[in-house]
């Protein structure tokens, strides 16, 4: 009988475990998301989806502004993962080397914006500790990524368009290159 109960109490302890962790999002995280949430709509709504739509399209047509300085201006300003949203004005065609370029791009800002992407922090500060022991500037180690981070994750998404447009081809699928964004997206 101890060891039922000893088993009951641990599977309802990995419950209540989850349960502190689901209110500890609840007053944190899912109010920082929504409220990013309604502010971008804000924007877009004040703005107006054709301006937005043009801003897109003005991006979109040029590889430097749609994998470098786009997903770099939505990281700042919107954080992980809210700036995956701004790929919904890109193209269709786009779109996949977008979101290739910002995930990886959540990723290489951390150490100078560590609002950006809050949930990996823990590692960037292993990774600062060790830099600190040794006697180096953790900044200067930030810096790099960064600077490493946006050429790469630009690579990434240029290289994202030709695989797009090969399994484009070879499967006889054509995403457009011109931005429709529907009012119910």
């Amino acid at each position: 009988m101890k060891y039922i109960t000893a088993f009951a109490s641990g599977f309802m302890g990995l419950f209540q475990t989850g349960a502190k962790t689901f209110i500890g999002w609840m007053s944190s995280i899912v109010p920082v998301v929504l409220l990013l949430l309604v502010l971008m709509n804000t924007i877009i709504a004040y703005l107006g989806e054709e301006r937005m739509n043009k801003l897109a399209q003005a991006s979109s047509r040029n590889v430097v502004t749609r994998y470098m300085i786009l997903p770099f201006l939505s990281a700042f300003m919107l954080g992980n993962p809210m700036s995956f949203t701004m790929g919904r004005f890109l193209p269709e065609f786009y779109k996949p080397s977008y979101y290739a370029a910002q995930a990886q791009f959540c990723h290489t800002s951390n150490g100078v914006f560590p609002h950006i992407n809050p949930g990996e922090l823990f590692i960037w500060l292993g990774i600062a500790q060790g830099v600190e022991k040794l006697g180096l500037n953790t900044m200067d180690l930030a810096m790099r990524y960064l600077l490493v981070g946006l050429v790469m994750n630009f690579i990434g998404g240029w290289v994202t368009d030709y695989t797009t447009a090969y399994v484009c081809r070879t499967s006889g699928v054509k995403l457009s290159k011109e931005v429709n964004v529907s009012a119910n997206a």
